[in-house]
């Protein structure tokens, strides 16, 4: 789904003053049936990681965090069944998953003879069984199942949504009869840095293909809409650093690497050869601002979906 920046900003725009649950999401998907429910969660969850950004520091004042801890023990001295720590969340407008951390950290430095790790309160956080105290046991339970956007449980979504669309773009390429390297193959041959896949033919190592009129060597995948802030950070730290480096035309490397297949990337080349690969293609599949698809002449082509119409370029170095 590729929106203006009109759009987006419309939807952006009634995402200022909501909670961030489910509820929240329904009632988004219904005020803009025309977009999918995937590109709507995905805007959803990048607008309030960006409000939870914003306001961070001030949830992590010694005073705000005793102000917090007191709330939360006045509270269950009450009723420890009720979901304290999730209502004080929504009510000082923080995300649950990361109140409960506060609480769970403040808890354990006040009962435990040395302060806990970070190692410790996240192992904690995913299984909350092994909290020493079982009603803040139940009520970081609770703050994790009904955060929607931090937490345990949220990452390892995440993490499986991504993982579910490489494999789906693994598929299609294999689908198209395209040769290509992965990240776990690349990194093997001494790649820092790595897009999701590069394209390569049996007699050369690269396959580029014409997309839309442009020839890409590599693809990447991202399960997420592509807004101003994430894709400028992605195009800083990932993109630009797999296209812009004259290494990509290194004729030398690429006949040793052609010829053979376990050769490793000489050590005066590894600091820029995580730059090798020239123009290619993101895939955000939960769409993107169609404003920011503006680099494409100089290498960076933005898509929702795998493009059909493709032609592969195979040619030789002479």
């Amino acid at each position: 789904m590729i929106l203006t920046k009109a759009q987006y900003d419309e939807i952006a725009q009634c995402l200022v003053s909501v909670p961030p649950t489910r509820q929240s999401l329904r009632k988004l998907k219904q005020r803009f049936p025309s977009q999918s429910q995937a590109t709507l969660l995905s805007i959803f969850s990048q607008e309030y990681q960006k409000h939870i950004k914003r306001t961070h520091a001030k949830h992590h004042t010694s005073e705000a965090i005793e102000s917090y801890y007191q709330r939360y023990l006045n509270g269950v001295g009450r009723n420890g069944t009720a979901p304290v720590l999730l209502e004080l969340a929504n009510e000082v407008d923080y995300a649950p998953s990361l109140m409960a951390r506060i609480i769970l950290e403040r808890f354990l430095q006040e009962h435990e003879e040395t302060p806990p790790s970070k190692s410790v309160i996240n192992s904690m956080l995913r299984d909350p069984s092994q909290i020493p105290d079982g009603v803040l046991a139940n009520q970081v339970y609770q703050c994790i199942v009904n955060d929607c956007c931090y937490g345990p449980l949220v990452d390892c979504i995440k993490h499986a949504i991504g993982h579910e669309h490489e494999v789906l773009l693994r598929d299609m390429l294999l689908e198209k009869n395209l040769s290509f390297l992965d990240e776990d193959q690349l990194r093997a041959k001494g790649y820092d840095k790595t897009p999701d896949f590069i394209l390569q033919v049996p007699v050369v190592m690269l396959c580029p293909l014409a997309v839309e009129g442009h020839i890409i060597h590599w693809i990447e995948s991202k399960a997420s809409f592509g807004d101003e802030c994430s894709h400028h950070a992605y195009l800083h730290d990932q993109f630009w650093s797999y296209w812009n480096s004259p290494l990509w035309r290194d004729c030398s490397v690429l006949h040793a690497w052609e010829h053979n297949p376990e050769y490793q990337v000489p050590s005066d080349h590894r600091p820029s050869w995580d730059r090798l690969f020239g123009p290619g293609l993101v895939i955000y599949w939960y769409g993107f601002i169609q404003e920011l698809d503006c680099n494409r002449e100089r290498g960076i082509l933005l898509k929702a979906c795998f493009p059909t119409d493709i032609v592969t370029l195979c040619h030789s170095v002479a």
